[in-house]
């Protein structure tokens, strides 16, 4: 099958124009080019949000970002709590205070091999129904304490 270019030799344009066959020329510029000219109406209707700032995001400093824990990281936690001196055992039933080891909640996720009581300032509910979990400041937060 004979090609086309071979028809058009001789011709300054090949059969496209004088601008067609240079670049994107014909289709006003490629990808989003020329949408505050002359493509601002197919903007308006299509991609409205295209330009400008959106929403607002609070500054770094302010959010809060809690380290978490899950149920099941306890077992491996344990170096790193004796490490910080927040491990002691009653009997069978480890009690470890999590505040000093920089874990500000405790999540539920996954299952222990071994009995724990903890000390942490929050935890979710499927936390709770998993380990026993108590307030880091229960005595000084009782009504009527000085």
């Amino acid at each position: 099958m004979p090609s086309r270019t071979r028809k058009f030799r001789g011709l300054r344009t090949h059969g496209r124009g004088i601008k067609a066959g240079r670049g994107a020329g014909k289709q006003g510029g490629r990808g989003n080019a020329g949408l505050h000219k002359y493509k601002f109406k197919s903007m308006l209707i299509y991609a409205p949000d295209h330009f400008g700032r959106h929403g607002f995001q609070r500054p770094t400093k302010m959010v809060e970002r809690p380290t978490s824990l899950n149920v099941g990281e306890l077992d491996a936690f344990v170096p790193v709590l004796e490490s910080a001196g927040a491990l002691r055992r009653d009997g069978e039933t480890y009690v470890a205070d999590l505040a000093k080891a920089g874990v500000d909640r405790l999540l539920g996720g996954g299952a222990t091999s071994r009995s724990w009581k903890v000390v942490v300032a929050h935890a979710s509910k499927h936390a709770r129904e998993k380990v026993t979990v108590v307030a880091p400041d229960a005595g000084a937060s009782a009504p009527g304490a000085p």
